[in-house]
């Protein structure tokens, strides 16, 4: 029993390469953020720009896994509901800025797992540590002055993850990518951070 262990273990190791091949891609992403600030749930929508630099550390024939930052920076709209001690409500909006960028450990598979892999279709999931800032409007007041507290800025990180699909272009390994992905804020409002972006890998 040890002797088929070690053979199954050995053929693994060696059909496995350690690299550090270097592999990228661009697109655009919609992100949402939700914070439980005040009496009610503040939404932030925002558009911009993704770039996901990434480096496979394992590849094999089939998949690899990756260590990447997929890297998010954009322009939100964000929406709020206010009611003032009185009972008045009051709706807001403002733009503000938003950065997204998580180091996530991804296990690839498919199109797109290597330079050498021209499979048309392939997939991806993954999870890691990320740090968000997004601008909010608030309903708050100030218990001092009765002021309304119109907007502010958060700054958090926590856990997140990401999945999504690649679809093949060309005759090598480039492809379109589909990416989902979502982030747990474990200070401050603590939000919730939703992404769905499309991409181009080179």
């Amino acid at each position: 029993m040890k002797k088929i262990f070690l053979s199954v273990a050995l053929a693994f190791v060696l059909s496995t390469s350690f690299s550090q091949t270097f592999m990228h891609g661009a697109g655009i992403t919609i992100i949402g953020s939700t914070t439980g600030q005040g009496s009610n749930s503040d939404i932030g929508i925002g558009e911009g720009f993704t770039y996901f630099p990434r480096f496979n550390f394992v590849e094999t024939e089939a998949l690899s896994v990756s260590v990447g930052v997929p890297l998010v920076v954009g322009i939100s709209t964000v929406t709020s509901t206010s009611y003032d001690p009185y009972g008045y409500g009051y709706d807001n909006s403002s733009v503000g800025f938003v950065l997204n960028a998580p180091l996530i450990i991804n296990l690839n598979m498919g199109r797109g797992s290597t330079k050498e892999n021209t499979q048309k279709f392939g997939y991806f999931v993954g999870a890691g540590f990320g740090f968000h800032h997004g601008d909010f409007i608030s309903d708050m007041y100030d218990p001092n002055t009765g002021d309304y507290i119109g907007s502010y800025s958060s700054n958090t990180y926590g856990p997140a993850a990401n999945g999504g699909v690649r679809i093949g272009v060309g005759r090598k390994h480039k492809n379109i990518e589909i990416r989902l992905s979502y982030m747990k804020g474990l200070n401050e409002n603590k939000p919730n951070v939703f992404g769905i972006a499309g991409a181009f890998n080179f």
